[in-house]
């Protein structure tokens, strides 16, 4: 070979470099998350664990093709709608978010972009989607509880604790809006039922939870559900000290706060939630559309007691209850 072919053939590799690279990056595909929680809390992050090992198995790499720019609220409104504009302003391939206010906040910032949300109650009632079966916009995902469970968790908790008569429902009507329309009112039918008083306990800072926790600690026989709701997730760990210095037994909706010490709880396996949205957002890079995606519920659930927490507050677990729960906390 001539010197000057050999020159002009690495020249021409050399040059062709930065444009190889180039291509490259615009293979590289940009996902935002939003989340209510934490980033230092460890349940919160066992979730989005789940979401990238998923990612991971179904060919998403971060640092490979996938780029993730993930935005933790910490239960600040204010602060979800800023990381809201934020993400949409970087104008990723897909938006996955958790919970209903911060669902919200996104779709205030853009109709195009495609937003795969979990845990989210009533999609329907929060018109994120026009229906389960057929979204219709931008917005799909993953619904992590029927109104129906809430009669369930009340009577869950009658059967634990047959002493039961007062039962509070726990929430941030801020944080957890859909609460009044979506579960009271099945809450209450319960309630009625198995002859116990409902409670609406509307909490919005750690001082209306030592309230609403003394209260039902001052008087015998009362019991709490604690509602979906990003806010008491957030503040799980006073509600568990709190429950156990009243000795008030109560239901939960997420199965961490359980073996973290709280008594019970009944619900979907979250992380399968996250597992199954990433199938979603391969989709939706692949070249899926949100408004072709079903609204899914949750598959699996499951019913946890910590026998510990039950021993400690004067509780003897029906056999009933030992028989039906997936994991029983020693």
């Amino acid at each position: 070979m001539r010197r000057r072919e050999f020159i002009t053939l690495v020249g021409g590799a050399v040059a062709g470099r930065p444009l190889t690279a180039h291509a490259q990056q615009k293979r590289v595909h940009q996902i935002g998350v939003l989340t209510p929680f934490s980033g230092n809390d460890p349940g919160a992050t066992s979730f989005l664990a789940a979401l990238v090992q998923s990612l991971a198995h179904l060919g998403w790499t971060e640092g490979s093709n996938l780029r993730m720019h993930v935005r933790w609220a910490a239960g600040s409104l204010e602060q979800a709608r800023r990381y809201a504009k934020e993400l949409v302003g970087l104008q990723p391939d897909v938006i996955l978010v958790d919970s209903t206010p911060q669902t919200a906040a996104l779709q205030q910032e853009t109709l195009t972009i495609p937003i795969i949300f979990v845990e989210v109650s009533d999609p329907v009632g929060s018109r994120f989607v026009a229906s389960l079966s057929h979204p219709g916009g931008n917005i799909t995902g993953f619904g992590n509880h029927e109104p129906s469970l809430a009669g369930r968790w009340l009577e869950m908790l009658v059967e634990l604790a047959p002493n039961v008569r007062r039962v509070a429902a726990i929430f941030n009507s801020d944080t957890a809006p859909y609460v009044q329309s979506y579960y009271l009112p099945v809450f209450e039918t319960a309630a009625r039922t198995n002859k116990v008083e409902p409670i609406t306990a509307i909490v919005r800072s750690a001082a209306d939870i030592e309230a609403v926790m003394a209260q039902l600690g001052d008087e015998p026989n009362g019991g709490f559900v604690v509602m979906p709701d990003a806010f008491t997730f957030l503040h799980r760990g006073l509600i568990i000290v709190l429950a156990a210095r009243g000795k008030i037994p109560g239901m939960y909706t997420l199965a961490l706060i359980v073996r973290e010490g709280g008594l019970i709880a009944y619900c979907p396996d979250i992380p399968d939630l996250y597992r199954r949205a990433a199938a979603y957002i391969d989709r939706t890079l692949r070249g899926a559309k949100p408004a072709d995606l079903p609204v899914q519920m949750p598959v699996k659930f499951q019913m946890v007691v910590n026998a510990k927490t039950a021993k400690a507050i004067g509780l003897a677990i029906p056999p009933s209850v030992l028989v039906a729960a997936d994991e029983v906390i020693e």
